[in-house]
C-alpha cells in the first residue's frame, strides 16, 4: 500500500496502517488484506469501534489476533479507546469478556 506521511493521514488511515501490521500467523497475511476487520468507525473524540470477523467460527488464533488488533489500535496516536465487536466466532462472548477486562 502507498501510505501518506503520518502527519498528513487521518486518524482512520493511521489505524488502518497500524492494523495492516497485524498478521495472521497461519497465513502470514495481514488482517486488513484478509478482510477480518469490518465496520471501522472513528469518532472525533478518538473512540474507535470495529467488528473483528475471524476466518472461521473455530479460529484457533482469534484470541491472539483480537488482542493484537486492540493493542495496535490503542498504540495509534490520537486514539482514546478501542472497542471490538466479535462476529462469526463460536466463543465470541468469552473473547469479548477477555477484551473488556483489558480495559
Amino acid at each position: 500500500m502507498n501510505w501518506k506521511k503520518n502527519k498528513d493521514m487521518t486518524l482512520k488511515e493511521k489505524i488502518e496502517k497500524s492494523l495492516s501490521m497485524v498478521t495472521d500467523p497461519e497465513t502470514n497475511l495481514d488482517i486488513m488484506r484478509m478482510k477480518l476487520v469490518r465496520d471501522l468507525s472513528v469518532d472525533s473524540d478518538g473512540s474507535v469501534t470495529l467488528t473483528f470477523h475471524p476466518s472461521s467460527p473455530v479460529c484457533p488464533m482469534a484470541f491472539k489476533l483480537a488482542y493484537e488488533i486492540k493493542k495496535a489500535i490503542e498504540k495509534t496516536e490520537g486514539v482514546k479507546e478501542a472497542k471490538l465487536n466479535i462476529e462469526n466466532y463460536n466463543r465470541a462472548d468469552e473473547l469479548k469478556k477477555v477484551l473488556d477486562s483489558l480495559g
